[in-house]
């Protein structure tokens, strides 16, 4: 007996025709010049650019301010994480929820929340903070809250209700449901959800010193803005060291909490 032949939705292979559209209007429309981009004095010059940043700067008073700034930057994502991470935990209930009452609003502000981007937080933060990392860290948590609070919405949306169902027939309050019912069943993907983010973070904090806000970025800002190529290249070398080191530990926790 011949196996099925899988279905095709008309909608799926609608919606398929319609991005392939999409993206041959893309290229048509930004009139990319590859030529130019790709061309022999354009790659001369990319060269020539790229070992102006070499050999990177190694005196050690240089090398301290970088190791500093790497702290702060690694303080940043930490601290911004683990504020979105309770902030959102708190949004997630009432979003998740099916009292429209509550649900609307929570589900407003997470939108608004993850919308607006953390260069736009930090550049307004700025204005009540002053510079320093304090301002990026705060615009680390309030994005960063809007995504959490919707990701952990969903898992508590999908997760078997059964027992949070039986709770609250029995009067128990929204709290007691969501320690004893929702996180237990849901703690490990909402553990890998944060660490997914802070991995993000740490990217986002070394460009947040863009707008003044600490950290590798600022940095980074600074001798790039002045075109000492030297100490930029020290500083990229850093910013690089400190993505791949939470990469790994975060992949090294994901792993475990999968077992």
């Amino acid at each position: 007996m011949m196996p099925a032949k899988p279905h095709r939705s008309p909608a799926l292979l609608l919606a398929m025709l319609l991005m392939m559209l999409l993206v041959s209007a893309s290229f048509w429309s930004l009139n990319l010049r590859w030529s130019d981009f790709l061309g022999p004095k354009a790659l001369v010059d990319m060269l020539r650019f790229a070992s102006s940043f070499f050999p990177p700067e190694l005196a050690p008073a240089f090398l301290h301010k970088v190791f500093a700034a790497t702290l702060e930057t690694l303080a940043m994502s930490l601290l911004g994480t683990l504020l979105a991470a309770l902030a959102g935990l708190a949004l997630a209930l009432p979003a998740s929820g099916k009292q429209v009452f509550w649900r609307g609003p929570a589900m407003l502000l997470l939108n608004g929340l993850r919308s607006v981007p953390e260069l736009v937080w930090a550049a307004l933060l700025l204005i009540l903070a002053g510079l320093g990392p304090m301002p990026g860290t705060l615009a680390l948590a309030l994005h960063t809250t809007g995504v959490l609070g919707r990701l952990f919405a969903e898992s508590f949306e999908n997760a078997p209700q059964d027992m949070a169902q039986a709770l609250r027939l029995r009067g128990i309050g929204a709290l007691p449901v969501l320690l004893f019912a929702l996180l237990p069943q849901t703690l490990p993907q909402l553990l890998s959800y944060t660490l997914y983010r802070w991995e993000n973070n740490i990217r986002v904090a070394a460009v947040l010193g863009v707008v003044g806000a600490g950290g590798l970025g600022q940095m980074l800002y600074y001798h790039l803005g002045l075109f000492q190529m030297h100490e930029t290249c020290t500083v990229l070398i850093a910013m690089l060291a400190l993505v791949a080191l939470v990469d790994g530990l975060s992949y090294l926790a994901r792993r475990r909490l999968g077992r």
